[in-house]
């Protein structure tokens, strides 16, 4: 069996590194992957290593979910840092302010996702600020049936796009992504002017490891499978263990 490369160090090095502009996903990435999404745990220490970050990088270091604004907020409570949710679709800056992209009608993906799931058990539907997902970890053998009816649901919907993650399939606005919402950070204070790393760990990822890579940063891809991203990590153990260094480092201090 193939060694997975690790790249710990060196991202120790970009985290810990003035100038710089941290982006990390949420679910697979900063915390393990479970059952169902509201199963998620954060370990000890992750919410004051990432207080400590966002104040040696002045405050440049925002997460970038599918997850709504507001769940990640609960998630870090009492933290409060610059998140994008729901791909992109969501975005609230560091002075506060929360835009809201426009998105397509989403309801006929819903209804049949609802449909599906209400004969078959084991699949959960989340509804989100103009998109859908289906989860289907708990019932993996479904994965086939999912596809084929978010595919046609899609389909009938102008402006949508259906990404296949682990485990999930999620119908979004076809117009915003995480890498549109990475690069609307950096024309901002404090992210403006600073090269950006971007971690994360499924192929709802790649959109921001190709434009941070785009514009001179590095792409952290976390766990197994193809990616754009030229660093790698093991898992979100070995990004929680770079994080709580850099946190402490005497040269992350800008």
């Amino acid at each position: 069996m193939t060694e997975m490369p690790d790249d710990s160090a060196t991202l120790l090095q970009l985290l810990s590194a003035p100038g710089t502009a941290v982006f990390l996903d949420f679910d697979g990435t900063l915390v393990d992957l479970a059952p169902t999404p509201d199963g998620v745990r954060l370990e000890p220490g992750v919410v004051e290593a990432l207080a400590l970050l966002a104040e040696r990088h002045g405050g440049a270091l925002a997460l970038i979910s599918g997850r709504p604004v507001a769940q990640i907020d609960a998630m870090l409570a009492p933290l409060i840092l610059p998140v994008a949710g729901v791909h992109g679709v969501e975005r609230r800056g560091v002075d506060g302010t929360l835009h809201v992209a426009a998105t397509p009608d989403v309801s006929p993906v819903l209804a049949r996702a609802q449909a599906l799931a209400a004969v078959q058990p084991g699949l959960l539907v989340e509804q989100k600020r103009g998109a859908v997902a289906l989860h289907y970890r708990l019932a993996p053998e479904l994965e086939h049936l999912c596809l084929q009816e978010m595919t046609a649901a899609v389909q009938a919907c102008p402006g949508v796009l259906l990404l296949h993650g682990k485990m999930v399939l999620e119908a979004k606005p076809a117009a915003t992504d995480k890498g549109g919402a990475i690069a609307a950070f950096l024309r901002e204070t404090p992210f403006a002017g600073r090269r950006p790393v971007f971690a994360g760990d499924d192929t709802t990822d790649e959109a921001g490891f190709a434009f941070v890579q785009q514009v001179g940063g590095q792409g952290v891809k976390v766990g197994l499978g193809p990616s754009a991203a030229t660093l790698r990590l093991a898992s979100p153990g070995a990004l929680r263990t770079a994080l709580l260094a850099a946190s402490v480092s005497p040269t992350s201090k800008e």
